[in-house]
Formats: C-alpha cells, structure tokens, sequence
C-alpha cells in the first residue's frame, strides 16, 4: 500500500529503528510490518538522543543521524516536531516506565495520537496504540 498524507500516523520504536536500518524485516510481525508499510513514519527525537546513546557504549555501529538520514532516503523517516516541554509533561506520568527513553518515546507518540510500532511488552501493556 502506498503512503499517501491520508495515511495513519506510525512512530517507531528505537529497536524497531536499528531493524530496518539492518534490513533485518524477519524480527517484525506482520502486524507491526504492515504498519510501517502502509503508515507515515515518524520517530521522536528522542529515538536519535538513543541511537547515538548506542552507539557511543558500542550496541550499534553507525551514529544516530547516520541511521536517520539512511532511512529518510530508503522509507521516508522523519523526525516528529513537538515542543519539548509537550513530550515531558505526559512523559512524567508515566510512572510504569523506568527508562527515561521509553517514556518520551511513548509521551511523543500519545501527544502525536500516532500508532507506535515497538516489541516491548511493557510499552505494549500500558501503551493503547502500541503495535507489533
């Protein structure tokens, strides 16, 4: 299916992020897989502060902007633009996460009313438009 500016909103989460950029498709569900084919991609700043976090203790090999630029280029990835100040409001409500990534990730998403495409069964369980 084609993306088109009617399409549904998909935030992706960060280790969904290093999968496509590794072309590693097999981890996704096909559910979360057609999402990401059929939505319009946007990821939380807070996904390129994390991928840089990973790259520089070495869990990944490329920077973060590295990555974000490829998949611009290959899947038309951008970056959500909501004020700061948004994200951490909803974000200090979340007390079911510990990982201060997860929680502006989430915030991002909520504030976006965007579906977000992540594995982790904690996002999953409290988050009501998570995907996978």
């Amino acid at each position: 299916m084609a993306r088109t500016e009617k399409s549904a909103l998909v935030h992706l989460d960060t280790h969904i992020i290093c999968w496509l950029y590794e072309g590693r498709t097999e981890l996704l569900t096909p559910p979360a897989l057609r999402a990401i084919e059929s939505g319009l991609l946007q990821i939380s700043p807070v996904v390129q502060i994390e991928l840089t976090y990973l790259h520089e203790i070495g869990r990944i090999s490329r920077d973060g902007s590295y990555v974000l630029d490829a998949l611009d280029k290959d899947i038309g990835l951008s970056v959500a633009d909501v004020s700061l100040a948004q994200v951490i409001k909803i974000a200090s409500t979340l007390s079911w996460a510990r990982d201060p990534f997860d929680r502006m990730i989430v915030a991002h998403a909520m504030i976006a009313n965007a579906a977000l495409v992540s594995k982790d069964r904690l996002i999953r369980k409290h988050c009501d438009r998570a995907v996978w």
